[in-house]
């Protein structure tokens, strides 16, 4: 099935995410995006991996500030719109003309929000990457596009992150890197969700997790390691849960941890959530079982159509049977699969909850050695 086939195939289902759960990292604009999800059908799951902590009042803001004040600046990176948004209106507010003073600098700009921010400044927009990467930014600037790097003011507004790349590259090449830290991302007041999600996605309890920024997914795995089960995610995060990641800048800490992710071609919210819509659904094929079709989700089955909400115990064991469809599963593997345990008294017990919730011959016994899928 082609890219295109699946995702108008999986648009035209008006709840093509029914059956599965996903989990929103997000701290800004969660509710946005949690709403996106619930509208195609998936039980979401809020767990703000990190806080925005604004520094409009910081002392090491307003120094940063003036220091840029002190001479003039050649070059400008404003890496986010609302970051570099939030710079102008705090200097503003402390009667600092930084918008004039920015205004013989060439003012690059990461992507289209930062371009946004600038313009709606009051100033004029030079040059932003394609990919919208800091990686680009720095290519961009050491390819001598702007003119020799020696010796150049060169103003970097962070977003949170450091971006240690660009600023070691920028002095490499002899600027004088000039590092505007508008606000810091911490760990939530409250960390009980993304300690519960890490524990989820371990389980695999989880098919998704959506990230819209670096520093969430960095902190995902950083609780993750704190709790000692950062392999677990990593693990689980290259199986059964699908990572989603608004662009490549936030996909980086995933790379830096082998995990794998889909990415939108847009970096918007909207484009994220039909990459999950798009994703999800063609990882579980539809099974054709004589008359029956049938397609095993995160939590739940769709039989000829019908979302069918399981128990843990009958969806565990559909699970394992759809894994190998129309071959014999022994018992001892049933057994294995149900969650806290069991053994074939209890296998038999979820075979007959399966059956009844169906409502269709799907589920054979074979005599002495197991259950198939009839194929």
């Amino acid at each position: 099935m082609t890219d295109t086939a699946t995702r108008s195939e999986a648009d035209a289902d008006p709840v093509p995410l029914a059956g599965y759960t996903v989990a929103v990292t997000a701290a800004r604009r969660k509710e946005e995006l949690g709403a996106l999800l619930d509208r195609r059908g998936a039980r979401v799951l809020y767990a703000p991996a990190i806080r925005i902590v604004p520094l409009a009042d910081d002392a090491e803001l307003v120094a940063a500030t003036r220091e840029v004040l002190d001479r003039p600046v050649d070059l400008v990176v404003a890496t986010t719109g609302v970051g570099f948004r939030g710079w102008l209106e705090a200097a503003d507010a402390w009667d600092l003309p930084l918008v004039e003073h920015l205004r013989t600098a060439r003012v690059l700009a990461r992507g289209p929000k930062a371009r946004g921010a600038i313009r709606g400044g009051g100033l004029v927009d030079a040059w932003s990457p394609e990919s919208e990467s800091s990686a680009e930014v720095l290519s961009h600037l050491l390819s001598g596009a702007e003119g020799p790097l020696a010796g150049r003011r060169v103003a970097v507004q962070l977003h949170g992150d450091p971006l240690p790349d660009l600023v070691a590259g920028l002095r490499a090449a002899g600027a004088d890197v000039l590092t505007v830290p508008v606000y810091r991302w911490v760990l939530p007041e409250d960390v009980t969700p993304v300690r519960r999600l890490v524990a989820t996605i371990a389980a695999g309890g989880v098919d998704a997790v959506t990230f819209t920024s670096a520093p969430a997914a960095a902190s995902l795995l950083g609780v993750a390691a704190e709790l000692g089960r950062r392999d677990d995610v990593v693990t689980a995060m290259n199986g059964r849960v699908l990572a989603v990641a608004v662009g490549p800048v936030t996909a980086g800490p995933l790379d830096a941890a082998g995990i794998p992710s889909a990415q939108p071609e847009r970096a918007r919210l909207g484009a994220l959530a039909r990459e999950v819509v798009a994703r999800l659904p063609e990882r579980d094929p539809v099974l054709q079982l004589g008359a029956h079709t049938l397609q095993v989700r995160g939590h739940a089955a769709v039989l000829d159509g019908r979302l069918i909400e399981l128990a843990p115990g009958a969806m565990a064991v559909l699970r394992e049977l759809a894994r190998r469809p129309g071959h014999v599963v022994p018992r001892t593997d049933l057994v294995a699969s149900l969650p806290g345990g069991g053994d074939g008294h209890a296998v038999e017990m979820a075979v007959t909850r399966l059956r009844a919730a169906l409502g269709a011959p799907v589920v054979e016994t074979v005599v002495k050695r197991g259950y198939r899928l009839a194929l």
